[in-house]
């Protein structure tokens, strides 16, 4: 039996032991927070050989150097020849550094050679700058003279990969101009109608008489390329939806200031634009008629052919489920389909939507997803028939780098190609328009970036993960065999720090098939004898995917979990760049945020480490992510214990008009209200933090307000940082603070010692 004097000296080793310790402290201490706060600083810089910034040589050939940094500020210079696939020293880096030093009387280490860039006369000579005076040196004797300064060049001839934007493309006949081609006729506006003068005679004609402030005729004006048609836009104004905001403090006054912004929402009347067709030859209208395009949510990309005979337009209807490229001739004014794209959920205009006009060849590149999956077919443009569909496979089209009409060759990004590969990792391919000889430029298992030589018969291939350093590899572009690895990125100065390596964890997803990505992040202290609490960071907007796939050396969960937490990252269903049906759950349903595949993807990984606590979960998000984690409160509270919520678009109806009807759907239904998170507010379980800025123009301060009215109507406890002058993604520091505060007393259940 103890007793009272042995119980007390207990208690006085465990404390003592307590205090000389640290890693049996409990999680959310102050050394958490320091840790946290410099996690970002501690692990810059400590990643090497992960970078080639090739400089080319010259522009008829490909051999190109580069400069490795390597610790301690050391470094080599390395030159390669693609023809002959070698990888070799550019020169002698101790002869270099002896010469130098006799030239200059300077100290010179060979492995810290006083300058980074080089121009070089291969096999010849060098020239650099180096201690303020420019050098030459003769590589068959390593002897060195002084001459002038080296001027680097703006731009090295580094091709960078460019990135397609994946929208429209216009084509050579889509200029808006006021004066016709052979210098006959000019356009103009005058108060809101069309006026026509010749210029042989400067007789000025009035065409238009129905010109208004509210239905005005605009001062885009397209000429046919023989002069004889003219095509001029009317527009209808869209309707006032002004939102205002009181800026509690301002800078200049002491007195508030009151603000406003014309804001679309959904439901709202948009601006409506509709052609009209002038004959110029007798000054009469052709009358155009609008059955193909008759409800335009946006209506817009308007061109002529070559032979004047057609005039084109691409409509995407109210409510994104009819997208159209309508062909109108320009003696009748009768319209008939190009092309005619119809989904029953939506169709992503606002990032999958690419056209490409082939006038020599009367054809079209068109993006769809009507079989399931994203790709390319290639249209006839007189006829509007298929001709053929280019790519084809279970993988997905992700962007347009480059059409080649000449060779008749599409270069593009893809993601999903390799079924052994997360089906997100971004590759580089080529294809014939006609689908033959379809070419993968980049092999290696992650996500890849490109860039090309001179003649692009090269590139330079980075790929990397979140659990990889990034690979340097040299390939040949006509069928992407590897000619050699460049580098291959060192971490060892970086797991030194303690670094924990993210981990990629897939399991499947509500429907038993599907298979759900998603990474963990574990803090430099971690003990898989601890339990910890999970933090789930999200955003689960359908214009994307987000999980990162790349590798850095620091992602901003990794500060949160340094705190004690595993935080996760996940893609669920409804979120972009897989197959359409995996898309297609979030059509009128954003409330679902994918969290059937997120809780699934979570119990699996507990299953796997069960020191991942699914008892104290947490979840946080901005702008679509606070939306998120607001409503795994109130719709999966048995789940999700505590929530942080910046800057949500709580509610559909009140946020911008083109994010939310391309998701939610056009006219405004039922689902809009069901799925607010101000009609569920009652439903509230666990702790909730809301942060919104008064000044937010992204997405409406009184979505956030009209949320914390409702759960004040239905006597719920919440808490509220409201940002006075604060924008979208508010707080800065110190909303990062009182988050990072928020869980550890919540799901660590200590008081913060974050000060």
């Amino acid at each position: 039996m103890f007793t009272q004097s042995v119980l007390l000296q207990t208690i006085v080793t465990l404390v003592l032991v307590a205090s000389t310790h640290p890693s049996i402290y409990a999680q959310g201490t102050k050394a958490d927070y320091e840790r946290a706060n410099n996690l970002r600083s501690s692990t810059s810089g400590k990643v090497f050989r992960s970078e080639v910034r090739a400089n080319w040589i010259d522009d008829e050939g490909n051999d190109f150097w580069y400069r490795v940094r390597l610790p301690e500020d050391k470094s080599e210079f390395i030159l390669v020849r693609p023809e002959k696939g070698t990888r070799t020293p550019l020169f002698d880096s101790k002869k270099l550094a002896e010469a130098l030093h006799k030239a200059s009387g300077q100290a010179v280490q060979a492995d810290k050679l006083p300058f980074d860039y080089l121009k070089v006369e291969l096999g010849k000579a060098l020239q650099f700058n180096a201690f303020g005076k420019g050098w030459k040196l003769q590589l068959d004797s390593y002897s060195i003279s002084e001459v002038d300064k080296v001027e680097r060049p703006r731009s090295n001839r580094d091709s960078r990969r460019r990135r397609g934007s994946g929208s429209n493309y216009w084509g050579r006949f889509g200029s808006y101009s006021s004066e016709s081609k052979n210098k006959k006729w000019k356009a103009s506006i005058k108060n809101h109608n069309v006026f026509i003068k010749n210029l042989e005679t400067d007789e000025e004609t009035q065409l238009t008489q129905d010109g208004s402030e509210e239905h005005y005729y605009s001062g885009r004006f397209l000429f046919s390329p023989d002069s004889k048609r003219l095509m001029v836009l009317k527009t209808r104004k869209e309707q006032e939806h002004l939102v205002y905001y009181i800026e509690s403090s301002p800078k200049d006054q002491v007195q508030p200031k009151l603000h406003k912004r014309q804001y679309l929402k959904p439901g709202d009347r948009v601006a409506q634009t509709f052609p009209h067709l002038f004959n110029l030859e007798t000054l009469q209208e052709i009358p155009v008629k609008t059955d193909l395009f008759s409800n335009p949510y946006h209506t817009r990309h308007f061109r002529w052919e070559a032979d004047s005979k057609r005039f084109t337009l691409l409509y995407n209807q109210r409510g994104h489920q009819v997208v159209r490229i309508v062909g109108i001739d320009s003696d009748t004014g009768e319209t008939g389909l190009v092309i005619n794209e119809e989904s029953k959920t939506f169709i992503d205009y606002s990032h999958k939507l690419y056209v490409r006009y082939l006038e020599d060849s009367n054809e079209l590149i068109w993006l769809s997803e009507r079989d399931g999956w994203n790709h390319l077919y290639l249209y006839d443009k007189r006829t509007g028939s298929v001709k053929n569909q280019i790519t084809k496979g279970e993988w997905v089209v992700r962007g347009i780098e480059r059409i080649d009409e000449e060779k008749r060759q599409i270069w593009f990004r893809a993601s999903g190609l390799f079924p052994e590969q997360d089906p997100y990792y971004i590759h580089y391919c080529r294809v014939n328009f006609d689908g033959s000889e379809m070419t993968i430029l980049t092999r290696g298992n992650g996500t890849h970036s490109i860039r090309y030589s001179p003649d692009r018969k090269f590139i330079v291939d980075t790929y990397s993960r979140v659990d990889m350093a990034p690979v340097v590899e040299l390939r040949k572009v006509s069928d992407g065999s590897l000619v050699v690895e460049l580098e291959r990125g060192d971490l060892s100065r970086l797991v030194a720090t303690g670094w924990k390596t993210p981990e990629r964890f897939v399991t499947k997803g509500r429907d038993g098939k599907t298979d759900i990505y998603g990474v963990i992040f574990r803090p430099t202290n971690f003990d898989p004898k601890k339990k910890y609490p999970v933090i789930e960071k999200i955003y689960a907007g359908p214009h994307g995917s987000f999980v990162p796939k790349s590798f850095s050396s620091y992602y901003s969960a990794q500060a949160m979990a340094e705190l004690g937490f595993i935080l996760v990252q996940i893609d669920g269903m409804g979120t972009s760049n897989r197959s359409k049906a995996f898309h297609n759950i979030c059509w009128k349903n954003l409330g679902d945020s994918g969290f059937p595949d997120r809780i699934l993807w979570m119990q699996a990984a507990q299953k796997k480490y069960p020191y991942m606590d699914l008892k104290r979960v947490g979840i946080y998000g901005g702008s679509a992510g606070g939306q998120s984690s607001t409503r795994a409160l109130l719709a999966f509270g048995d789940f999700y214990k505590v929530a942080v919520s910046d800057c949500g678009c709580h509610d559909n109806r009140m946020d911008k008009i083109w994010w939310n009807e391309q998701w939610m759907g056009w006219p405004i239904g039922p689902h809009y209200e069901e799925q607010s998170n101000v009609t569920q507010a009652h439903k509230l379980k666990g702790k909730l933090f809301l942060m919104v800025g008064e000044m937010d123009t992204n997405v409406d301060p009184a979505s956030t307000l009209q949320v914390v009215n409702a759960l004040i109507k239905a006597d719920k406890d919440f808490d509220l940082l409201f940002v006075p002058g604060g924008g979208h993604g508010t707080g800065g520091k110190y909303g990062n603070r009182r988050r990072r505060d928020y869980f550890v007393r919540h799901l660590l259940g200590v008081e913060p010692r974050s000060k």
